[in-house]
């Protein structure tokens, strides 16, 4: 049963798939999406409206309407974190979404404005910070940390005892060994084995992991502070 009823931040691709899953496989209703002025290109999508995001407000109370941000890694997921803390503002409850086809141990703790794809396997005591996007078949160890505003493509493999810093980007069929720390901001690339510890703000790739000379910052065009409004 839909019992409660969401707006979906954002037009494009994952917003598109959001509300495929939202639809199909949540107690939530999307009854419209929103986007910023500057990149409202259509009216309607899904047969549902699309209006202006700085005017949600005018158009669903937030003591009625709940929220996910639907937006992609962008620059390193600055884009979707700034809307997340924009919508907070707003006074909106921001909700995430946990596939029923992923495993996630009983004492898993998951933010809002998480998205959880289908085949992920959550183990003991993994937590997971708000704002994370995991797309599906990726393994999260025991006691493992993925922080805030973080991206995980597909089968990555997080060993146990690991921690992720927050708003990185981690590529396909990457691995982390045991209990490795990756420092915010970095970029691993698919297919890279880490062993190491990593560096803040950094590119790593290969086999084992090695630092790429360009920063994650140079690379998206990015200053190293996330928009960040309490």
């Amino acid at each position: 049963m839909k019992n409660e009823d969401i707006l979906l931040i954002g037009d494009g691709e994952f917003a598109e798939i959001a509300y495929e899953y939202f639809t199909y496989d949540s107690p939530y209703r999307v009854v419209a999406f929103a986007v910023e002025k500057e990149y409202l290109k259509k009216d309607t999508l899904y047969d549902l409206p699309i209006i202006p995001f700085e005017e949600i407000e005018q158009y669903y109370a937030p003591a009625q309407y709940k929220v996910f941000v639907a937006i992609n890694s962008t620059k390193l997921n600055r884009p979707r974190t700034r809307l997340y803390h924009e919508v907070k503002n707003k006074g909106y409850e921001v909700v995430s979404y946990i596939s029923s086809k992923a495993f996630v141990w009983p004492n898993v703790t998951i933010g809002e404005n998480t998205f959880i794809f289908e085949h992920n396997v959550l183990q003991h005591h993994a937590r997971v910070g708000n704002n994370v996007i995991m797309w599906s078949g990726n393994h999260i160890g025991h006691r493992s940390v993925i922080k805030d505003n973080c991206f995980i493509t597909s089968q990555v493999v997080i060993a146990g005892r690991c921690e992720i810093g927050e708003s990185c980007f981690l590529g396909v069929n990457s691995t982390l060994n045991d209990s490795i720390k990756i420092a915010k901001d970095c970029l691993i690339s698919s297919g890279a084995v880490v062993n190491k510890h990593t560096k803040e703000g950094f590119i790593y790739s290969g086999n084992p992991a090695k630092e790429n000379k360009i920063t994650s910052y140079r690379y998206y065009g990015i200053a190293a502070e996330p928009y960040i409004n309490h």
